[in-house]
């Protein structure tokens, strides 16, 4: 499907998109990625990495913010994923204009961008933090989320089409509770603080996430939201896995954090079809058709909530010691 295909990778330099680099290398010849980011250096640190690839790999320096450079950066694009976005909870409670300009402002930029160069597919990344969201990082994105998929009323019959992908924190990611740990670990800590002993995550990998995109890229129609089945696990747990019999210490939940992560509301499931490894959320607009589902799902029981808090699969200790090893090898 990506072979001899143009790509443009907003937020490209985080570590999704290195993974995506990796696996579209990987598995097709795609005729050009382009990396549309601000940060110059980040940039130059991937040019170094892939120089072998030098002929395929562009790099854009540029903002979502700047709707004239993404319209500029889109010519010739046949797929865009949008991974741009301010994502510090605490940095966007303290900085509310700049994650509206970037999250929901953004957004609009690469709609407007992407419809006006005749962009085949769109994918937006989400977050668990869209559902229900009690924090403005979680406020911004649900707007982002629901501007991807109104955005489907305007492509037209034949024209671009927008989908979202959501998950949770990706194990190991920059600021999540692996790095965390193994900071206090490294330095000789013997207490590991927990925010709440009863607090649960989903575990998902880049390679999962990316996957995923992929997945979106290959079968939507349009205004889907694409969610992952993945195994839950209690940050307790996780805890022991990395320190063995290790002092846990509860601090309280902090602002704007949540006890579970919820993937899908009992709202959405009226809306929700499952699928062997994934769950379609399904547009409710009237633009939207029935012929459009995708086929192999069967729609969840009413009320369906996706909670890491009441998932059917979970990791256990010595299950999320073989996890930090494998998943986060290459992050």
């Amino acid at each position: 499907m990506l072979n001899d295909k143009t790509i443009l990778i907003t937020g490209g330099t985080g570590s999704f998109g290195h993974h995506f680099v990796d696996y579209v290398l990987e598995h097709y010849k795609p005729k050009k990625l382009i990396i549309y980011s601000r940060d110059e250096f980040k940039q130059f640190n991937m040019q170094n990495r892939y120089k072998e690839h030098a002929d395929v790999l562009r790099f854009f320096i540029g903002d979502v913010r700047d709707g004239a450079r993404l319209r500029m950066a889109m010519n010739g694009v046949d797929y865009v994923i949008h991974a741009a976005a301010l994502k510090q909870v605490p940095a966007c409670e303290y900085n509310p204009n700049e994650a509206i300009l970037t999250n929901i402002n953004g957004a609009m930029n690469v709609i407007n961008a992407s419809l006006e160069a005749g962009v085949k597919k769109v994918v937006a990344l989400s977050t668990d933090k869209a559902v229900n969201p009690i924090n403005l990082y979680g406020g911004t994105k649900l707007v982002s989320d629901k501007l991807f998929c109104a955005a489907n009323a305007y492509g037209g019959e034949n024209g671009t089409r927008f989908s979202v992908v959501r998950y949770g924190n990706v194990a190991g990611s920059r600021g999540s509770v692996i790095p965390f740990f193994q900071n206090i670990i490294d330095n000789g800590g013997k207490e590991l603080p927990i925010t709440d002993f009863r607090m649960t995550r989903f575990w998902i990998s880049l390679e999962q996430g990316v996957e995923l995109v992929i997945k979106a890229l290959e079968e939507s129609n349009g205004g889907e939201t694409f969610i992952s089945k993945i195994p839950s696990f209690k940050i307790t747990d996780l805890a022991e896995a990395m320190l063995p019999e290790c002092e846990k210490k509860e601090v309280g939940i902090r602002e704007g954090e949540k006890l579970h992560e919820i993937m899908i509301t009992r709202e959405d499931s009226l809306h929700t079809y499952e699928y062997e490894k994934h769950y379609i959320i399904y547009p409710h607009y009237n633009w939207w058709k029935d012929r459009d589902i995708i086929p192999g799902g069967k729609l969840v029981a009413p009320e369906f909530e996706y909670s890491s808090g009441t998932n059917t699969e979970w990791l256990s200790v010595e299950q999320l010691r073989e996890k930090l090893l494998t998943d986060l090898d290459n992050h």
